[in-house]
Parts: C-alpha cells; sequence; structure tokens
C-alpha cells in the first residue's frame, strides 16, 4: 500500500512539473523582452508576437488537445505534449532570426496546448473521488499558480546570468525528466470504446474560433478596441463559435459534447476562474510595471518581491482542498474571491512616493491567498462535474477559461490605464503611470468582486460527503426543473 502511495506521489509531482513548465512560460519571457529585442533587433511591435505566438497557439488548440486526451489516450498526448514543448523550447533558445523564434514559440504553444489537459485529466483519472483527489487537484492547482507568479523571478536570473536564450534552455533538461518518469509512472489508458471520431468540422471551427478571438484581444496591444484589426478577427470568432456550436449540436460524436455546458456548476467554476485571472493577471502585471518603472527595482529585486505573494499562493492552494471538505467550494470560493478582491482594492492609491512594504505588500499578499483559496475549489467543481472519460474536455474548458480571462482582463485594463495616463500626461511620468494602475486596480478589484458574488448566488455547497460524487448533468438538470416548478 505504501509502494502504491509513494507511486502516486511521484506521479503527481511530475505530472504538476509538467504544468509548473507549461504555465512558467506564459509569464518568463516577459523579463527577458528587452535582451530578445537587442539580440535579434526587433521592432516594439514585433516584438510582441514573442509573447503572443505562444498565446495563440496555447488558447486555439486547448480545446482539441483536451478532446485527444479522451480519444488516444493521456499518457499518449502527456508524452507527446512534452516532446513538442521540450524540442521547440530548444529551437526557442537556437533561434537566431525573428521568424525562427516566433514560429518556435508558436509550436511551444501547440505542445503546451497537447500537454496542459492532459496533465490534469491523468491527476483526475488516476486519484480517487472525495479528499484524495481534492488534495491531488489542490497541488496541481498551486504549481500552475506557481509557474505564472515565479516567471519575473526566473525570467530575471536566467536572463540576467546566462542571457536571454537560457529561459527557453531551461524546459530541454526539464522535459527529458518529466518524459524519462512519466513513461514510468503513468498508468497507460484503456483503449477507447467504439469508432474514434475527431469530429473534424467541429476541431476547426473551435479551434479557429479560440485562434481568432484571441488574436483580435492580442492585437489592442497595439490597435484600439474600435479598429478593424480589432473587430473583424473578435466578429469572425464570434461567427465561427455560433457555426461550432450548430455542428456539434447535429453531430453524432461532437469534440464537445454540448450536454457537458448543461451543468450550472460546471459553467459557472470556468465563470469564475475567467474572472479570477481576469482580475488577478493583469493586477500583478501593473504591480512589475510599478517595481520596475515607478520604484526603479531591477529585473531580479522586482522577481524577489513577489517571492511572499508566490509562496502565499502555493500554501493556499495546498489548504484549499481541506477547506473545502469542510465547509464545501461556494464558501472557500467566494471567501477566495472576496480577499482577491480586498487585496486589489488596497493597492488603489500607488504612488510615485510609494513604498513596496507601505503600497504592495498588503495588497499583493491578500490577492494572492485570495487566488490560491479560490482556483483550486473551482477547478476541483469543474472537474467533479463530468465523468472520468470525458476529464480533457473539462481540463481543456478550464484551461481556456484560465487563459481567455487573463488575455481578455490584461487588454480591457491595460486600454483603460493607458487612457488615464494619457489623460494625466501633464502631471509627469510617474504620476501619470501610477494614475492609470490606480483605475485599473478599481476595475480589477470590480471584475473580482463580480466572481465573488457569482460564486455565492450561483454555486451549491453540497455537505462534505457529497463532495466525492457531485451529480451529473442530467441529474442536475431534473433537480432544477424540480425547484422551478415547486416555485
Amino acid at each position: 500500500m505504501s509502494a502504491l502511495r509513494t507511486n502516486k506521489t511521484a506521479l503527481l509531482l511530475i505530472v504538476c512539473l509538467a504544468q509548473f513548465m507549461v504555465i512558467l512560460d506564459v509569464s518568463i519571457v516577459n523579463v527577458a523582452l528587452p535582451s530578445i529585442h537587442d539580440g535579434l533587433h526587433f521592432s516594439p511591435t514585433g516584438l510582441q508576437w514573442v509573447v503572443n505566438a505562444y498565446t495563440l497557439t496555447f488558447a486555439g488548440f486547448l480545446m482539441l488537445g483536451g478532446r485527444c486526451a479522451d480519444l488516444l489516450g493521456r499518457r499518449r498526448m502527456f508524452l507527446s505534449g512534452t516532446a513538442l514543448f521540450s524540442l521547440s523550447s530548444l529551437a526557442c533558445a537556437l533561434a537566431d532570426s525573428r521568424g525562427l523564434l516566433i514560429g518556435a514559440r508558436a509550436l511551444q504553444g501547440l505542445g503546451g496546448a497537447v500537454l496542459s489537459p492532459a496533465t490534469l485529466s491523468i491527476v483526475t483519472s488516476s486519484f480517487e473521488a472525495g479528499p484524495e483527489r481534492n488534495r491531488a487537484v489542490g497541488m496541481w492547482g498551486a504549481m500552475g499558480a506557481l509557474g505564472g507568479s515565479s516567471g519575473a523571478l526566473l525570467g530575471g536570473v536566467l536572463t540576467q546570468g546566462f542571457g536571454w536564450p537560457a529561459i527557453f534552455a531551461v524546459n530541454v533538461p526539464l522535459g527529458a525528466i518529466v518524459i524519462a518518469m512519466g513513461l514510468r509512472l503513468i498508468p497507460a489508458g484503456q483503449a477507447v470504446r467504439g469508432t474514434r471520431n475527431f469530429d473534424f468540422a467541429g476541431a476547426v471551427l473551435i479551434t479557429a474560433s479560440l485562434v481568432s478571438l484571441t488574436f483580435g484581444i492580442v492585437r489592442t496591444d497595439t490597435l484600439g478596441w474600435g479598429s478593424a484589426g480589432v473587430l473583424i478577427p473578435l466578429a469572425a470568432g464570434a461567427a465561427l463559435l455560433a457555426g461550432f456550436v450548430l455542428v456539434e449540436s447535429r453531430a453524432s460524436e461532437p469534440l464537445i459534447p454540448l450536454s457537458v455546458l448543461r451543468h450550472t456548476q460546471l459553467r459557472v467554476a470556468n465563470l469564475v476562474v475567467a474572472l479570477l485571472y481576469a482580475s488577478f493577471f493583469p493586477v500583478w502585471f501593473f504591480l512589475t510595471l510599478y517595481l520596475q518603472e515607478v520604484l526603479h527595482f531591477d529585473a531580479i529585486e522586482a522577481g524577489l518581491a513577489f517571492l511572499p505573494m508566490t509562496g502565499s499562493i502555493f500554501v493556499a492552494s495546498t489548504l484549499a482542498p481541506k477547506l473545502v471538505g469542510r465547509f464545501g467550494p461556494r464558501t472557500v470560493i467566494t471567501a477566495g474571491m472576496s480577499l482577491a478582491t480586498l487585496g486589489i482594492a488596497l493597492l488603489v492609491g500607488v504612488a510615485p512616493g510609494g513604498s513596496y512594504l507601505g503600497s504592495v505588500f498588503p495588497g499583493a499578499l491578500l490577492s494572492a491567498i485570495g487566488m490560491g483559496f479560490s482556483l483550486v475549489p473551482a477547478t476541483i467543481v469543474a472537474m467533479q462535474a463530468l465523468p472520468v472519460e470525458q476529464s480533457g474536455i473539462g481540463s481543456g474548458l478550464l484551461n481556456t477559461s484560465r487563459l481567455m480571462g487573463g488575455a481578455l482582463g490584461l487588454a480591457v485594463l491595460s486600454t483603460i490605464a493607458d487612457s488615464q495616463t494619457r489623460a494625466d500626461a501633464g502631471a509627469g511620468v510617474a504620476k501619470a503611470l501610477t494614475s492609470g494602475f490606480d483605475l485599473a486596480f478599481i476595475v480589477g478589484a470590480a471584475i473580482s468582486l463580480a466572481g465573488a458574488l457569482l460564486a455565492l448566488l450561483r454555486l451549491r455547497n453540497p455537505k462534505p460527503p457529497e463532495l466525492a460524487a457531485l451529480p451529473s448533468p442530467e441529474v442536475e438538470a431534473e433537480i432544477e426543473e424540480g425547484e422551478a416548478l415547486a416555485a
């Protein structure tokens, strides 16, 4: 029994390492952008595609990656995704031209889209429903949050010590470890019964829709929201998404069975995650700018300044499953989102003459704790809503909500902050910047508060024994129908 527990612990660690690696590459590149600009002579508009190429393919192919995990096997997709991610990381490190680096970053995103859904799907299928699985999901969420929040520090250390290629090269030995251990620890899944129907039309439509929507969102970095370069991709993405829903409603074996979306808890959990990242991800982006451009921290100092918050996310994420078992997910998520809201609100008022301990630390710490207490319970709710054989779909949905929420939140809040900064340009650079940050923090707190209210009003809070087996979509639909008739 102890050997089985040891193997499960090792399996969880290697799966979490893979998730950490994928999420890390969303944020680690930001600190290295100035060095990449100098090394490969990017233009300011071209440099953003070092980030966007990864984001586009990662977000665009997540749902397809999740479905592949369900149909082709989690182990196979986990190993294939890790291999593609590692090889494309090596290509990034060796890139000697702008085109090669952007192309390799796109392949990295594709590898991440294949790998990330498989990680959570493996966790869901390898651990018994209830406290054991909740703890495993908590560790998975903690490592993902750790990857996102530690990018600034690791990126600063690697770039300053070894040059920008090091931020990509570090994935190669990590990927080799993940593959070697994954071959030993991840069991081969059972073959999918019946035909493996990939629903080609549905796959093309959802992938094209997510790519188009993400493309429109990230283009707001250089174009206004009212420009054709933003509105056309967004409109095309919406039209493609509508076409996807139509195709899926008529397909005999759809890529994403629309019945999974009938589950209220699944929908609410994904929306809460999207709101969490829409508020949290931009806030940490603005704090990085505040530390470096207003308080004049260097890259490593800024990364070190985030260490307490990174540790807080990790601790809160690991404690969250126990709290879910005792108080239920609705209570924990509502409390977590409320803490995040309070933390973001405390950041309002940052000023040129502020300090790290006085202006940043209290609010950032509270928001970090709130994130840990929100993300993991929402993940537990979302994954318990579906049977194990659809865990890849659930993971793809959840990761898409995280990435799209963060991208949309950053685009909206950056536009708001930039407009306020331009309006106050006459007050001086530092004052104008902090004026924009303050307004962004106000809006970010409002978004986080909306997530807290949504969790409070729409999530159920089952008793602890029920947490191991939430009702199926069909059962829940009958319950809701009965409640409506009773009302």
